[in-house]
């Protein structure tokens, strides 16, 4: 799964890195976030009429079809074995999918006998950004005024984990490479078959992790101090 991610590049330059254009000011004024929670608004890439933009959605899909908002906290993640088919996630499968541009993740091991779950930063080697799979819904309040903005929400798609993060968990992110970015964002590709025929298991050498404090845990720290590499008087872990 993907419960807590890094977005520290400026809004512009991860624009210029997907070809997209900033759509929302509030992109160009968000600071570093090294603990990005669910239900936080975050950086996605959309193509609409042929333009790629990059925009603000609410990490946790509420389905247009949900009676309340609170089905987003259950929904940071889409399985990307069921996701064409589950009625949470099978529309936005279909027409409306997204990348969410991140510079790293958090994942935490199992723990051994008597101790705790240990943290681990996940990051690519070459510290280019990563491109989750995602997807986008727009939901209504039933209950809102007339004429209320529909709140805009998204998931992150997850696969069996590969490489190095498969000793940590069983799942990861699904990661885009950029011949991958255009047939995905691509509204006019809806088979369900082509879609999820995009997603290949990440290269071996793309991605590295270490052990971080257990900090990260609390959402309310959110400093560069948290991906720092920690000893083993913190924790189990290796350095990969």
């Amino acid at each position: 799964m993907c419960g807590r991610f890094v977005t520290t590049s400026p809004a512009a330059q991860v624009a210029a890195y997907f070809d997209a254009e900033v759509t929302s000011e509030r992109l160009l004024e968000a600071a570093p976030n090294y603990n990005v929670a669910p239900t936080t608004d975050v950086a996605v890439v959309l193509e609409r009429d042929g333009r790629r933009g990059l925009a603000v959605r609410r990490w946790g899909l509420v389905p247009s079809w949900a009676k309340d908002v609170a089905v987003g906290a259950r929904t940071i993640n889409a399985r990307v074995e069921t996701a064409a088919t589950k009625p949470s996630f099978r529309a936005a499968f279909s027409r409306r999918r997204c990348i969410v541009p991140v510079d790293g993740f958090y994942e935490w091991r199992a723990p051994t006998a008597g101790g705790a779950k240990q943290p681990f930063f996940i990051t690519r080697r070459d510290r280019e950004p990563l491109a989750f799979a995602g997807l986008w819904e727009s939901w209504r309040d039933p209950a809102g005024p007339e004429g209320a903005p529909p709140l805009l929400t998204c998931t992150i798609l997850t696969t069996e984990a590969a490489g190095p993060v498969a000793e940590v968990h069983h799942r990861m992110p699904v990661l885009l490479g950029p011949e991958l970015w255009d047939p995905w964002l691509d509204e006019s590709v809806t088979d369900k078959d082509q879609v999820q025929g995009m997603v290949r298991p990440a290269p071996a050498d793309l991605l590295e992790l270490w052990p971080v404090s257990t900090a990260v845990n609390s959402v309310r720290n959110t400093g560069p101090e948290l991906v720092d590499p920690v000893g083993p008087a913190d924790g189990p872990g290796t350095l990969f």
